[in-house]
Protein backbone atom coordinates (compact mmCIF):
# COMPACT_ATOMS: atom_id res chain seq x y z
CA UNK A 1 0.00 0.00 0.00
CA UNK A 2 1.39 3.79 -0.59
CA UNK A 3 0.46 5.48 2.37
CA UNK A 4 0.19 9.60 1.98
CA UNK A 5 1.13 11.52 5.79
CA UNK A 6 -2.41 11.14 6.69
CA UNK A 7 -3.22 8.67 9.43
CA UNK A 8 -5.19 5.72 9.02
CA UNK A 9 -7.39 5.00 11.94
CA UNK A 10 -10.59 2.06 12.24
CA UNK A 11 -10.29 -1.50 10.49
CA UNK A 12 -7.34 -3.20 10.74
CA UNK A 13 -5.76 -4.51 6.74
CA UNK A 14 -5.95 -7.90 7.01
CA UNK A 15 -3.80 -9.74 4.93
CA UNK A 16 -6.44 -11.77 2.06
CA UNK A 17 -9.10 -9.76 2.31
CA UNK A 18 -12.12 -9.17 4.54
CA UNK A 19 -14.19 -12.02 3.92
CA UNK A 20 -16.82 -10.66 6.72
CA UNK A 21 -17.51 -7.37 5.11
CA UNK A 22 -17.56 -8.87 1.48
CA UNK A 23 -20.41 -11.29 2.83
CA UNK A 24 -22.12 -8.39 4.34
CA UNK A 25 -21.94 -6.37 0.89
CA UNK A 26 -23.30 -9.29 -0.59
CA UNK A 27 -26.20 -9.73 1.57
CA UNK A 28 -26.98 -5.99 1.56
CA UNK A 29 -27.21 -5.88 -2.43
CA UNK A 30 -29.83 -8.70 -2.76
CA UNK A 31 -31.84 -7.63 -0.46
CA UNK A 32 -31.67 -3.33 -0.04
CA UNK A 33 -33.63 -3.34 -3.47
CA UNK A 34 -36.58 -5.84 -2.73
CA UNK A 35 -37.69 -4.40 0.87
CA UNK A 36 -36.51 -0.22 1.27
CA UNK A 37 -39.25 1.92 -0.24
CA UNK A 38 -38.25 3.40 -3.80
CA UNK A 39 -37.85 6.82 -4.17
CA UNK A 40 -39.30 9.71 -6.71
CA UNK A 41 -36.88 8.69 -9.08
CA UNK A 42 -37.23 5.32 -8.82
CA UNK A 43 -41.19 5.17 -9.47
CA UNK A 44 -40.87 7.79 -12.44
CA UNK A 45 -38.73 5.25 -14.35
CA UNK A 46 -40.93 2.13 -13.04
CA UNK A 47 -44.05 4.21 -14.34
CA UNK A 48 -41.89 4.67 -17.73
CA UNK A 49 -41.13 1.23 -17.82
CA UNK A 50 -37.44 2.03 -18.37
CA UNK A 51 -36.03 -0.31 -15.46
CA UNK A 52 -32.77 -0.15 -17.17
CA UNK A 53 -31.95 3.03 -15.77
CA UNK A 54 -33.74 2.45 -12.64
CA UNK A 55 -29.84 1.22 -11.49
CA UNK A 56 -29.37 -1.01 -8.34
CA UNK A 57 -27.98 1.58 -6.12
CA UNK A 58 -26.37 -0.85 -3.82
CA UNK A 59 -24.44 -2.95 -6.47
CA UNK A 60 -20.36 -2.66 -5.47
CA UNK A 61 -17.98 -2.45 -8.00
CA UNK A 62 -16.90 -5.85 -10.32
CA UNK A 63 -14.28 -7.94 -9.30
CA UNK A 64 -14.81 -6.75 -5.52
CA UNK A 65 -15.71 -10.19 -4.41
CA UNK A 66 -13.20 -12.91 -4.18
CA UNK A 67 -15.66 -15.86 -6.37
CA UNK A 68 -18.66 -16.19 -7.15
CA UNK A 69 -21.31 -17.78 -4.88
CA UNK A 70 -22.02 -21.68 -5.03
CA UNK A 71 -25.36 -23.18 -6.15
CA UNK A 72 -26.77 -23.61 -2.62
CA UNK A 73 -25.10 -20.78 -0.98
CA UNK A 74 -26.84 -18.51 -4.04
CA UNK A 75 -30.17 -20.63 -3.35
CA UNK A 76 -29.72 -19.51 0.22
CA UNK A 77 -29.90 -15.78 -0.14
CA UNK A 78 -32.73 -15.69 -2.39
CA UNK A 79 -34.58 -17.49 -0.43
CA UNK A 80 -33.59 -15.65 2.94
CA UNK A 81 -34.45 -12.00 0.79
CA UNK A 82 -37.56 -13.62 0.01
CA UNK A 83 -38.68 -14.47 3.25
CA UNK A 84 -37.62 -11.09 4.54
CA UNK A 85 -40.09 -9.95 1.88
CA UNK A 86 -42.53 -11.91 2.93
CA UNK A 87 -42.16 -10.81 6.94
CA UNK A 88 -41.53 -7.62 6.71
CA UNK A 89 -43.01 -6.55 3.20
CA UNK A 90 -41.86 -5.94 -0.16
CA UNK A 91 -40.34 -2.28 -0.13
CA UNK A 92 -41.87 -1.40 3.10
CA UNK A 93 -39.07 -0.08 4.83
CA UNK A 94 -36.95 3.15 5.53
CA UNK A 95 -33.19 3.16 4.69
CA UNK A 96 -32.02 3.66 8.29
CA UNK A 97 -34.14 1.16 9.52
CA UNK A 98 -33.33 -1.49 7.04
CA UNK A 99 -29.36 -0.88 7.41
CA UNK A 100 -30.04 -1.54 10.87
CA UNK A 101 -32.10 -5.04 10.39
CA UNK A 102 -29.58 -6.36 8.39
CA UNK A 103 -26.32 -5.37 11.06
CA UNK A 104 -28.72 -7.23 13.71
CA UNK A 105 -28.95 -10.24 10.78
CA UNK A 106 -24.91 -10.22 10.28
CA UNK A 107 -24.02 -10.21 14.16
CA UNK A 108 -24.60 -13.39 16.75
CA UNK A 109 -27.13 -11.73 18.79
CA UNK A 110 -30.58 -13.93 19.94
CA UNK A 111 -33.67 -13.51 17.85
CA UNK A 112 -37.07 -14.95 17.32
CA UNK A 113 -37.73 -12.93 13.72
CA UNK A 114 -37.81 -15.86 11.31
CA UNK A 115 -36.29 -12.86 8.74
CA UNK A 116 -33.33 -12.33 10.44
CA UNK A 117 -32.61 -15.87 11.25
CA UNK A 118 -33.27 -16.54 7.08
CA UNK A 119 -30.48 -13.82 6.84
CA UNK A 120 -27.89 -14.77 9.19
CA UNK A 121 -27.55 -18.24 7.60
CA UNK A 122 -27.19 -17.00 4.21
CA UNK A 123 -24.46 -14.17 5.55
CA UNK A 124 -22.58 -17.19 7.24
CA UNK A 125 -22.81 -19.33 4.19
CA UNK A 126 -21.39 -16.54 1.67
CA UNK A 127 -18.98 -16.19 4.48
CA UNK A 128 -17.44 -19.66 4.42
CA UNK A 129 -17.53 -19.55 0.81
CA UNK A 130 -15.09 -16.14 0.61
CA UNK A 131 -13.35 -17.60 3.46
CA UNK A 132 -11.59 -20.67 1.32
CA UNK A 133 -10.07 -17.65 -1.35
CA UNK A 134 -8.99 -14.94 1.33
CA UNK A 135 -7.58 -17.58 3.51
CA UNK A 136 -5.57 -18.50 0.49
CA UNK A 137 -4.64 -15.06 -0.50
CA UNK A 138 -3.09 -14.31 3.09
CA UNK A 139 -1.19 -17.46 2.95
CA UNK A 140 0.33 -15.79 -0.33
CA UNK A 141 0.85 -12.78 1.49
CA UNK A 142 2.73 -14.04 3.91
CA UNK A 143 5.28 -15.36 1.80
CA UNK A 144 5.76 -12.41 0.31
CA UNK A 145 6.24 -10.61 3.47
CA UNK A 146 3.35 -8.96 4.60
CA UNK A 147 2.04 -5.82 3.61
CA UNK A 148 4.54 -3.05 3.12
CA UNK A 149 3.26 0.12 3.92
CA UNK A 150 5.59 2.91 1.49
CA UNK A 151 5.89 6.16 3.30
CA UNK A 152 6.36 9.31 0.65
CA UNK A 153 7.06 11.88 3.28
CA UNK A 154 7.63 12.18 6.79
CA UNK A 155 5.22 14.10 8.88
CA UNK A 156 6.20 16.97 10.81
CA UNK A 157 4.93 14.80 14.41
CA UNK A 158 6.61 11.78 15.18
CA UNK A 159 2.95 10.49 16.10
CA UNK A 160 1.71 9.93 12.69
CA UNK A 161 4.58 8.35 11.24
CA UNK A 162 3.90 6.05 13.93
CA UNK A 163 0.78 5.69 12.82
CA UNK A 164 1.28 4.66 9.49
CA UNK A 165 4.27 2.41 10.65
CA UNK A 166 1.36 0.56 12.64
CA UNK A 167 -0.65 -0.16 9.58
CA UNK A 168 1.29 -3.14 9.06
CA UNK A 169 2.29 -6.32 11.21
CA UNK A 170 -1.35 -6.40 12.78
CA UNK A 171 -2.81 -8.33 14.91
CA UNK A 172 0.45 -11.18 14.53
CA UNK A 173 1.11 -10.78 10.73
CA UNK A 174 4.72 -9.72 9.76
CA UNK A 175 4.91 -6.60 7.74
CA UNK A 176 7.54 -3.81 6.74
CA UNK A 177 7.91 -0.33 6.19
CA UNK A 178 9.85 1.98 4.12
CA UNK A 179 10.34 5.74 3.78
CA UNK A 180 11.44 7.89 0.82
CA UNK A 181 12.30 11.23 1.37
CA UNK A 182 13.45 14.03 -0.66
CA UNK A 183 15.39 17.44 0.36
CA UNK A 184 12.58 19.28 -1.14
CA UNK A 185 10.34 18.18 1.51
CA UNK A 186 9.03 20.78 3.80
CA UNK A 187 10.90 18.94 6.69
CA UNK A 188 13.80 18.63 5.20
CA UNK A 189 14.28 22.65 4.05
CA UNK A 190 13.10 23.93 7.18
CA UNK A 191 15.65 22.04 8.94
CA UNK A 192 19.35 22.00 7.36
CA UNK A 193 17.73 20.61 4.16
CA UNK A 194 20.10 23.03 1.48
CA UNK A 195 23.36 22.05 3.30
CA UNK A 196 22.75 18.59 2.39
CA UNK A 197 21.70 19.64 -1.05
CA UNK A 198 24.81 22.15 -1.61
CA UNK A 199 26.95 19.05 -0.14
CA UNK A 200 25.75 16.79 -2.97
CA UNK A 201 25.94 19.31 -5.51
CA UNK A 202 29.68 19.86 -4.66
CA UNK A 203 30.33 16.63 -5.10
CA UNK A 204 28.28 16.11 -8.55
CA UNK A 205 25.97 13.52 -6.67
CA UNK A 206 22.67 13.43 -8.70
CA UNK A 207 19.31 10.86 -8.21
CA UNK A 208 21.74 8.82 -6.10
CA UNK A 209 19.81 7.47 -2.60
CA UNK A 210 21.45 8.70 0.59
CA UNK A 211 20.79 6.01 3.66
CA UNK A 212 22.35 7.26 6.92
CA UNK A 213 21.86 6.54 10.32
CA UNK A 214 22.77 10.31 11.24
CA UNK A 215 20.65 11.79 8.46
CA UNK A 216 17.76 9.75 10.15
CA UNK A 217 18.85 11.21 13.59
CA UNK A 218 18.94 14.87 12.14
CA UNK A 219 15.77 14.21 11.06
CA UNK A 220 14.29 12.76 14.37
CA UNK A 221 16.27 16.20 15.78
CA UNK A 222 13.66 18.20 13.88
CA UNK A 223 10.80 16.35 14.32
CA UNK A 224 11.49 17.34 17.87
CA UNK A 225 11.93 20.84 17.54
CA UNK A 226 8.31 21.18 15.51
CA UNK A 227 6.52 19.33 18.13
CA UNK A 228 7.91 21.16 21.56
CA UNK A 229 6.78 24.43 18.74
CA UNK A 230 3.61 23.24 18.63
CA UNK A 231 3.50 22.52 22.48
CA UNK A 232 4.12 25.42 23.17
CA UNK A 233 1.61 26.89 20.99
CA UNK A 234 -1.21 24.66 22.20
CA UNK A 235 0.14 25.33 25.73
CA UNK A 236 -0.52 29.07 24.94
CA UNK A 237 -4.06 28.91 23.80
CA UNK A 238 -4.86 26.92 26.74
CA UNK A 239 -3.61 29.75 28.87
CA UNK A 240 -5.90 32.20 26.98
CA UNK A 241 -8.85 29.98 26.59
CA UNK A 242 -8.53 29.37 30.80
CA UNK A 243 -9.31 33.14 31.26
CA UNK A 244 -12.31 33.02 29.20
CA UNK A 245 -13.61 29.72 30.53
CA UNK A 246 -13.67 30.61 34.01
CA UNK A 247 -15.94 33.90 32.92
CA UNK A 248 -17.61 31.45 31.03
CA UNK A 249 -18.26 29.26 33.85
CA UNK A 250 -19.32 32.12 36.28
CA UNK A 251 -21.64 34.11 33.67
CA UNK A 252 -23.37 30.42 32.78
CA UNK A 253 -23.77 29.86 36.68
CA UNK A 254 -25.80 33.24 37.01
CA UNK A 255 -28.02 32.64 34.15
CA UNK A 256 -28.85 29.37 35.97
CA UNK A 257 -29.83 31.28 38.63
CA UNK A 258 -31.87 33.32 37.18
CA UNK A 259 -33.39 30.42 35.35
CA UNK A 260 -34.06 28.18 38.17
CA UNK A 261 -34.70 31.16 40.99
CA UNK A 262 -38.21 31.54 42.80
CA UNK A 263 -40.12 34.70 43.54
CA UNK A 264 -38.62 35.61 46.42
CA UNK A 265 -35.12 34.35 45.21
CA UNK A 266 -35.29 36.77 42.43
CA UNK A 267 -36.73 39.96 44.60
CA UNK A 268 -33.19 39.23 46.70
CA UNK A 269 -31.55 39.65 43.38
CA UNK A 270 -33.03 42.38 42.83
CA UNK A 271 -32.74 44.25 46.28
CA UNK A 272 -28.84 43.43 46.06
CA UNK A 273 -28.37 44.89 42.00
CA UNK A 274 -30.03 47.76 44.12
CA UNK A 275 -27.49 47.94 46.73
CA UNK A 276 -24.93 47.80 44.52
CA UNK A 277 -25.77 50.40 41.70
CA UNK A 278 -26.35 52.75 44.92
CA UNK A 279 -22.48 52.05 45.48
CA UNK A 280 -21.41 52.53 42.26
CA UNK A 281 -23.32 55.77 41.64
CA UNK A 282 -22.02 57.31 44.96
CA UNK A 283 -18.56 56.48 44.18
CA UNK A 284 -18.65 58.33 40.82
CA UNK A 285 -20.19 60.78 42.16
CA UNK A 286 -19.08 61.68 45.69
CA UNK A 287 -15.07 62.54 46.60
CA UNK A 288 -14.53 61.84 49.96
CA UNK A 289 -11.22 63.53 50.34
CA UNK A 290 -13.52 66.71 50.20
CA UNK A 291 -15.15 67.97 52.73
CA UNK A 292 -18.58 67.34 53.66
CA UNK A 293 -19.73 70.82 52.51
CA UNK A 294 -18.40 70.70 49.40
CA UNK A 295 -19.75 67.53 47.98
CA UNK A 296 -22.31 67.93 45.07
CA UNK A 297 -25.33 66.07 46.91
CA UNK A 298 -27.63 68.26 44.37
CA UNK A 299 -26.11 66.23 41.35
CA UNK A 300 -26.05 62.87 43.54
CA UNK A 301 -30.01 63.52 43.89
CA UNK A 302 -30.37 64.34 40.67
CA UNK A 303 -28.17 60.88 39.43
CA UNK A 304 -31.15 59.21 41.69
CA UNK A 305 -33.62 60.23 40.06
CA UNK A 306 -32.76 59.73 36.61
CA UNK A 307 -31.94 55.50 37.67
CA UNK A 308 -35.45 55.29 39.77
CA UNK A 309 -37.87 57.87 39.06
CA UNK A 310 -39.74 57.00 42.59
CA UNK A 311 -36.71 59.22 44.07
CA UNK A 312 -37.67 62.51 42.10
CA UNK A 313 -38.46 64.24 44.99
CA UNK A 314 -34.93 63.77 46.53
CA UNK A 315 -33.02 67.16 46.86
CA UNK A 316 -29.93 68.33 48.41
CA UNK A 317 -31.70 69.20 51.96
CA UNK A 318 -32.83 65.79 52.16
CA UNK A 319 -29.05 64.30 51.77
CA UNK A 320 -27.14 67.06 53.55
CA UNK A 321 -27.91 66.99 57.19
CA UNK A 322 -27.31 63.07 56.72
CA UNK A 323 -23.89 63.21 55.00
CA UNK A 324 -23.07 65.69 57.94
CA UNK A 325 -24.17 63.44 60.25
CA UNK A 326 -23.14 60.24 59.18
CA UNK A 327 -21.02 61.07 56.49
CA UNK A 328 -20.92 58.75 53.38
CA UNK A 329 -21.96 55.73 54.99
CA UNK A 330 -24.23 57.65 55.65
CA UNK A 331 -26.07 58.83 52.56
CA UNK A 332 -25.12 55.61 51.11
CA UNK A 333 -26.97 53.77 53.33
CA UNK A 334 -30.24 56.08 52.88
CA UNK A 335 -30.07 55.75 49.11
CA UNK A 336 -29.67 51.74 49.42
CA UNK A 337 -33.22 52.05 51.46
CA UNK A 338 -35.03 54.48 49.42
CA UNK A 339 -33.81 52.28 46.16
CA UNK A 340 -35.20 49.28 48.29
CA UNK A 341 -38.57 50.53 49.17
CA UNK A 342 -38.84 52.32 45.73
CA UNK A 343 -38.55 48.92 44.72
CA UNK A 344 -41.22 46.87 46.72
CA UNK A 345 -43.57 49.87 45.58
CA UNK A 346 -42.97 48.89 42.20
CA UNK A 347 -43.45 45.12 42.58
CA UNK A 348 -46.48 46.06 44.31
CA UNK A 349 -48.05 48.28 41.69
CA UNK A 350 -47.33 45.21 38.98
CA UNK A 351 -48.42 42.88 40.91
CA UNK A 352 -51.92 44.24 41.05
CA UNK A 353 -51.80 44.44 37.16
CA UNK A 354 -51.68 40.85 37.28
CA UNK A 355 -49.84 38.48 39.83
CA UNK A 356 -46.93 36.76 39.01
CA UNK A 357 -46.00 39.11 36.22
CA UNK A 358 -43.15 40.52 38.02
CA UNK A 359 -41.12 37.47 38.55
CA UNK A 360 -41.00 36.97 34.82
CA UNK A 361 -40.31 40.09 33.58
CA UNK A 362 -37.43 40.30 36.46
CA UNK A 363 -36.41 37.11 34.51
CA UNK A 364 -36.43 38.72 31.45
CA UNK A 365 -34.81 41.27 31.85
CA UNK A 366 -31.83 39.04 33.87
CA UNK A 367 -31.58 36.43 30.84
CA UNK A 368 -31.71 39.40 27.78
CA UNK A 369 -29.31 41.46 29.68
CA UNK A 370 -26.76 39.03 30.55
CA UNK A 371 -27.28 36.73 26.66
CA UNK A 372 -26.17 40.28 25.03
CA UNK A 373 -23.68 41.68 27.18
CA UNK A 374 -22.10 38.76 27.02
CA UNK A 375 -22.09 38.20 23.34
CA UNK A 376 -20.39 42.06 23.43
CA UNK A 377 -18.07 40.72 26.31
CA UNK A 378 -17.01 38.10 23.68
CA UNK A 379 -16.38 40.40 20.76
CA UNK A 380 -14.34 42.72 23.26
CA UNK A 381 -12.25 40.24 24.61
CA UNK A 382 -11.27 38.94 21.44
CA UNK A 383 -9.73 41.89 20.28
CA UNK A 384 -7.92 42.21 23.23
CA UNK A 385 -6.77 38.74 22.68
CA UNK A 386 -5.44 39.73 19.30
CA UNK A 387 -3.94 43.26 20.12
CA UNK A 388 -2.21 41.92 23.53
CA UNK A 389 0.75 40.44 21.92
CA UNK A 390 1.99 44.21 21.21
CA UNK A 391 2.52 44.07 24.96
CA UNK A 392 5.69 42.25 24.23
CA UNK A 393 7.65 44.72 22.86
CA UNK A 394 7.28 46.79 26.16
CA UNK A 395 8.68 44.31 28.05
CA UNK A 396 5.03 43.17 29.81
CA UNK A 397 4.10 39.47 29.56
CA UNK A 398 1.03 39.01 26.81
CA UNK A 399 -0.98 36.20 29.23
CA UNK A 400 -0.86 38.36 32.43
CA UNK A 401 -1.52 41.44 30.56
CA UNK A 402 -4.76 39.42 28.67
CA UNK A 403 -5.76 38.16 32.27
CA UNK A 404 -5.84 41.94 33.27
CA UNK A 405 -7.42 43.28 30.84
CA UNK A 406 -9.76 40.58 30.82
CA UNK A 407 -10.82 40.60 34.42
CA UNK A 408 -11.35 44.22 34.11
CA UNK A 409 -13.74 44.02 31.23
CA UNK A 410 -15.72 41.03 32.89
CA UNK A 411 -16.15 43.00 36.20
CA UNK A 412 -17.37 46.28 34.40
CA UNK A 413 -19.94 43.99 32.15
CA UNK A 414 -21.14 42.15 35.57
CA UNK A 415 -21.79 45.87 36.35
CA UNK A 416 -23.25 46.79 33.52
CA UNK A 417 -25.74 43.63 33.42
CA UNK A 418 -26.71 44.78 37.04
CA UNK A 419 -27.30 48.49 36.55
CA UNK A 420 -29.46 47.91 33.46
CA UNK A 421 -31.33 45.11 34.77
CA UNK A 422 -32.11 47.05 37.73
CA UNK A 423 -32.75 50.15 35.70
CA UNK A 424 -35.42 48.17 33.37
CA UNK A 425 -37.37 46.55 36.70
CA UNK A 426 -37.97 50.35 38.14
CA UNK A 427 -39.24 52.00 34.38
CA UNK A 428 -41.30 48.42 33.99
CA UNK A 429 -44.67 49.86 33.32
CA UNK A 430 -47.01 47.18 32.30
CA UNK A 431 -50.10 48.07 29.90
CA UNK A 432 -53.13 45.96 29.03
CA UNK A 433 -53.47 45.56 25.52
CA UNK A 434 -56.97 47.10 23.77
CA UNK A 435 -59.48 44.61 23.80
CA UNK A 436 -60.30 44.05 19.90
CA UNK A 437 -63.72 44.36 18.24
CA UNK A 438 -66.39 42.28 19.76
CA UNK A 439 -66.63 39.22 17.34
CA UNK A 440 -70.55 39.34 17.95
CA UNK A 441 -70.84 42.03 16.74
CA UNK A 442 -69.03 41.61 13.56
CA UNK A 443 -71.19 38.37 13.46
CA UNK A 444 -74.10 40.50 13.75
CA UNK A 445 -73.14 42.79 11.07
CA UNK A 446 -72.46 40.13 8.67
CA UNK A 447 -75.91 38.84 9.27
CA UNK A 448 -77.58 41.72 8.61
CA UNK A 449 -75.39 41.96 5.39
CA UNK A 450 -76.94 38.48 4.37
CA UNK A 451 -80.25 39.41 5.38
CA UNK A 452 -80.00 42.55 3.23
CA UNK A 453 -78.70 40.80 0.30
CA UNK A 454 -81.82 37.56 0.73
CA UNK A 455 -84.42 40.37 0.47
CA UNK A 456 -82.54 42.44 -2.42
CA UNK A 457 -82.49 38.52 -4.24
CA UNK A 458 -86.12 37.97 -2.89
CA UNK A 459 -87.15 41.07 -4.91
Amino acid sequence: TIATNMAGRGTDILLGGNAEFMARLRVREALMPRIIKPEDGDIAFEKKGNLANARNKWAVKDGLYPCDLSPETAKLLTDSVNTACSVWGERSLESLDAEDRLSFACEKGPSEDAAILALRQAFIAIENDYKVYTAAEKKEVLALGGLHVVGTERHESRRVDNQLRGRSGRQGDPGSTRYFLSLEDNLFRIFGGDRIQALMSAFRVEDMPIESGMLTNSLDEAQKKVERYFYDIRKQLFDYDQVLSSQREKIYFERRRALKATKEQLQEVMLEYAELTVDDIVNANIDTSQPVAEWPLDGLAGKMAQYCYYLADMDDAELRPIAEKSGIEGVRNHLVKRCQDAYRMKVQEVEATEPGLMAEAERFFLLSQTDNLWKEHLQAIKFVQQAVGLRGYAQKDPLIEYKLEGYNLFVDMMAQIRRNVIYSVYMFQPKRLAPKEDESTDAELVGAGERKNSRKKSN
